[in-house]
């Protein structure tokens, strides 16, 4: 399962990888036809799409890789009993919060798509289309929250200063 779980991060975070090159792809395209003079219709929108991708594909990688923000302040002068609550209660709240994400990004895409909702640029994008990324990241993050929760109850989640998280 562990195998499973991880490879289920690194390919998010490749695909997040491939929509970041397609980003730079637009970017650079919507530059030159300012210099050179073309346009290619809803570039500017694709480029927001691939950045919504983005971000919310590599969520689970970096959340698994111990480089989220955590705000250690409290967890540094709690020990034993009381830093675990706190580690339990920090954990259920993430995962609920990353729960609620991946519902209503769901949903967004879902509705998106029975309701035919288009872009309002002139390249009248179905919406549910480029919404699939932020949606599979939002589920994919809300997966990686369970997994270190339970981690963390099972007592097999090792976090070290500095450095990612290590499960075994």
């Amino acid at each position: 399962m562990r195998r499973t779980l991880n490879a289920l991060y690194d390919s998010a975070a490749a695909v997040a990888a491939l929509f970041m090159v397609g980003l730079l792809i637009a970017v650079l395209l919507s530059i030159l036809g300012r210099q050179f003079h073309f346009h290619i219709s809803g570039i500017d929108a694709y480029a927001g799409y691939l950045m919504a991708g983005v971000a919310s594909l590599a969520l689970a990688h970096t959340l698994k890789r111990g480089e989220h923000i955590r705000v250690t302040l409290f967890l540094n002068a709690l020990k034993g009993r009381w830093k675990r609550a706190l580690e339990l209660w920090a954990l259920s709240l993430g995962t609920l919060l990353a729960g609620l994400y991946a519902w209503y990004c769901v949903r967004l895409a879902w509705l998106s798509h029975v309701y035919h909702d288009i872009s309002t640029s002139n390249d009248a994008t179905p919406l549910w289309i480029p919404q699939i990324g932020m949606a599979a990241g939002a589920l994919i993050l809300a997966i990686a929250m369970l997994d270190e929760l339970v981690l963390e109850i099972l007592g097999r989640r090792v976090v070290t200063d500095g450095e990612a998280l290590r499960n075994e």
